[in-house]
């Protein structure tokens, strides 16, 4: 089933979602990187990774909810799209949860229930990560009809 939000014959949704990601590993991995040396720059970043990762997942989430809207009603994909993008917008608000909780002490490390929040959200992240894998490889949300090995190039052919 083709994406209904497509850039170059591409979907994306799936061209969006890994940057929202990558800041928050990114986030957590500096907050765990803060606690073992004390570095007094990483809070500083990883504060703005999250937030800028709040912001691109929403703007991802707007291509999901597109593509999600023309999944046909009352099929497995429908609910496993729906739980993919709840399930992220719990992941996004987490997040957004913990660098509101050090927004007064951006500079410090990160509070215990501000790094707690973001390793759930990790957590939640990778298995809301695995059914957008089930969507798009088993169940073939975003794929083009004619996908095959030697498929044309999006550039120059469209598939009808």
């Amino acid at each position: 089933m083709r994406a209904r939000a497509r850039l170059f014959g591409h979907p994306i949704h799936q061209m969006l979602v890994p940057v929202p990601f990558g800041l928050f590993i990114v986030a957590a991995v500096l907050d765990i990187v803060q606690r073992i040396t004390g570095a007094d720059w990483i809070p500083t970043v990883s504060f703005w990774n999250a937030v800028i990762g709040v912001g691109a997942g929403l703007f991802a989430a707007i291509f999901g909810a597109i593509d999600w809207s023309g999944i046909p009603a009352n099929t497995r994909a429908k609910r496993i799209g729906a739980m993919h993008g709840l399930g992220n917008v719990v992941v996004v608000a987490l997040f957004f949860a913990a660098a509101y909780l050090r927004n007064d002490a951006r500079s410090a490390p990160a509070p215990t229930l501000a790094f707690a929040l973001e390793v759930g959200a990790l957590a939640l992240g990778a298995v809301t990560g695995w059914l957008g894998g089930e969507l798009v490889d088993r169940l073939g949300v975003g794929v083009e009809p004619g996908a095959h090995v030697d498929a044309p190039n999006s550039l120059t052919h469209e598939t009808p």
